[in-house]
């Protein structure tokens, strides 16, 4: 059976248009139609339903699809294997981080391995930890750092660093020659916070639970360049890893007691995807770069 068939099937099946799908393959309707019907005689089987005005995948074409997109998959892995250079003279890499490691680990970590590997090219992305996950498992990155806290069994999670939580204020707050606060004080302090939506906001939500602490959320951003710069510029306090709030101008951070906000860092990889060289390299230098941060 050809590759072709195969192609032209998982066409119509993205498009659920035989005349759209023509368009984007840049064929014939007609002699789409004849590979198509093609390939159904070569499986025994139909694989589209032509009787309404709308084209749909029958149970036989959707089961034959979720193979179809599997070893399109395996393909793409296969040729990235081919392609891959030992010695790291050149290749790429596509990373993903959560918004919070931006500012003291991955900046170190990604000096150190453009320093040593100057002919690989690095694409980062800064997005949430659940997407994160489901482009790992998409085969659309090659690494991501986010939290412990993995959901996808699918999904390795090397541990780097353990980060503890702080308040974090402006050196002009009223809190901020503070060296710690109770955490009751959370409940009459007026915060900033990520979004719902980024791992970091759901652990303070759990933590703040745990502890009956009635925080009043008074702002909330989708970035965490807007959260630091607005408590830099007024008297809102917020939530974040003492290390960002150390990596910052004009920022405060105070330990929370008795019990600390903790959380640990780590390196995700699909389990079973192909680890390139650039990919394996990056991995132990990330274990490295994050040694040095915990020293």
């Amino acid at each position: 059976m050809l590759a072709r068939h195969i192609r032209y099937f998982q066409a119509v099946a993205e498009h659920l248009s035989f005349t759209k799908a023509a368009a984007a393959l840049h064929v014939s309707q007609p002699a789409l139609s004849q590979l198509v019907r093609q390939l159904e005689e070569s499986l025994g089987a139909q694989l589209f339903d032509r009787s309404g005005r709308a084209t749909r995948l029958t149970d036989a074409g959707e089961a034959y699809l979720q193979y179809v997109r599997r070893a399109a998959h395996e393909l793409q892995e296969a040729t990235r294997a081919i392609h891959d250079v030992g010695d790291l003279s050149r290749g790429s890499l596509r990373l993903a981080v959560t918004p919070t490691f931006t500012t003291y680990l991955v900046g170190p970590l990604v000096e150190a391995f453009h320093s040593r590997y100057p002919g690989i090219s690095l694409n980062v992305r800064e997005i949430s930890q659940e997407s994160i996950e489901e482009q790992l498992l998409a085969g659309e990155l090659d690494v991501g750092i986010a939290f412990g806290e993995v959901s996808g069994q699918e999904i390795d999670a090397i541990p780097l660093l353990d980060e503890t939580f702080a308040l974090v204020v402006s050196t002009l707050h009223p809190l901020a020659q503070e060296k710690s606060v109770g955490l009751q004080a959370l409940s009459t302090e007026s915060l900033v916070l990520l979004s719902r939506e980024f791992a970091t906001r759901e652990q303070i939500d759990r933590y703040c639970l745990k502890h009956g602490i009635h925080p009043k959320v008074l702002m909330e951003a989708d970035a965490l360049g807007a959260v630091i710069e607005i408590v830099r510029r007024t008297r809102l306090s917020t939530l974040l890893p003492t290390k960002t709030a150390q990596a910052q101008d004009n920022l405060v951070a105070i330990a929370l007691e008795p019990e600390h906000l903790t959380r640990t860092a780590v390196l995700m990889r699909r389990r079973d995807a192909y680890q390139s060289f650039a990919a394996r390299i990056f991995t132990g230098l990330a274990v490295e770069v994050a040694a040095q941060l915990n020293q």
